[in-house]
């Protein structure tokens, strides 16, 4: 039942990297929404409670971007954070949004609002530098609000040398050739580690599952240690349904999946069953058709079976979302090979490799 899967033969960076030209200039296929280039707040030292934004102790003024060694901290190895607020409209939150965080010396965890939304790079205790990489993640509408301030929270580990948000054009990014979703799936899944078939049904009571972000990898969500089978869970919502089917898009899986609508297969990439990794999964995009049976107008429920053979895991890249079938089409064949050009723009080869 899959309508097309698409094979990107091209160089992905662990971030969901943007470099035209080997510059730090955000090109052309991106439209800035909030600059947010200045002053931000900063401390020393590593406490998790200040992934939330809400804590008010001994913040200091540093300047972003810039390496924090050029900011009066001489010397200082180890973690520290950054927080800035921000505010959008509703017009600037309909729009495909991502952050862009420029480069990392050397590795950083982002959360907006207290939501996580991405990282580069390994902390510890595998460490791991993302230093050549530009942060480019995706921010999803759920995570944002309207009304108020925004707040964007970036922890950040340097293991020597310089260190911090030291160079980019920091700011809240709009795709202009982002594929136009009907319903965003972009946000928190209900995500359980292990494999029972039952996981599949509609009616699953999964409220004791943990909650994840949809892109991302899940090692940096908690799961380090955790290669084989997982399971992911959301649902949607068709209103005024027209009786027509849609597309299921999952962006990239690392490493093979399948796809069930309202507890039937819809689709899936590589042999999981076998677990037979082939080495190129991670780089097709999971694009499945939904046919109409499948569906139902009010709440559907979306599941997804996860093999992770090695290294990353989970559906970590990319857009997630529901489509109709004519904007997919529109997608896929406009701008350069559509769906191919557009991921092109983003996961370009880094230019400082």
């Amino acid at each position: 039942m899959r309508l097309a899967v698409f094979l990107l033969l091209l160089y992905v960076p662990p971030a969901l990297g943007f470099v035209p030209h080997s510059t730090n200039e955000p090109n052309s296929d991106w439209q800035r929404i909030v600059d947010l280039r200045g002053s931000w707040q900063f401390r020393l030292g590593d406490d998790l409670a200040w992934a939330s934004g809400d804590d008010d102790g001994a913040w200091e003024s540093i300047f972003v971007p810039a390496a924090w060694e050029d900011e009066g901290f001489w010397g200082y190895d180890g973690f520290a954070w950054y927080r800035k607020t921000f505010r959008v409209t509703p017009t600037q939150v309909a729009r495909t949004l991502f952050l862009h965080l420029g480069r990392v010396d050397d590795v950083d965890e982002v959360w907006i609002n207290g939501h996580f939304i991405g990282s580069t790079g390994r902390m510890g205790p595998a460490y791991e530098t993302g230093y050549h990489s530009l942060r480019v993640y995706r921010v999803p509408s759920e995570y944002l609000r309207t009304r108020g301030d925004n707040v964007v929270t970036v922890r950040v580990y340097d293991d020597e040398l310089g260190g911090g948000i030291v160079e980019g054009q920091i700011g809240l990014y709009a795709a202009r050739n982002a594929p136009e979703m009907e319903i965003d799936l972009a946000g928190a899944w209900r995500f359980q580690p292990g494999d029972d078939p039952r996981w599949s049904a509609p009616d699953w009571d999964d409220r004791g599952w943990q909650s994840l972000t949809v892109p991302g990898r899940w090692e940096q969500q908690g799961y380090w240690q955790l290669d084989g089978f997982a399971w992911y869970r959301t649902t949607f919502t068709l209103k005024d349904w027209d009786g027509q089917g849609r597309m299921l898009v999952l962006g990239l899986v690392d490493d093979l999946d399948e796809a069930f609508v309202n507890g039937e297969r819809v689709g899936g990439t590589g042999r999981i069953d076998r677990r037979n990794v082939q080495g190129y999964e991670w780089q097709e995009l999971r694009a499945y058709s939904i046919p109409p049976e499948r569906l139902r107008e009010g709440r559907n429920t979306v599941a997804v079976r996860v093999y992770d053979g090695f290294v990353d895991g989970g559906i970590h890249r990319g857009p997630v979302g529901v489509m109709r079938f004519e904007a997919f089409e529109q997608w896929r064949e406009e701008d350069e090979g559509g769906i191919i050009g557009w991921f092109r723009s983003l996961f370009q080869k880094n230019g400082w490799d």
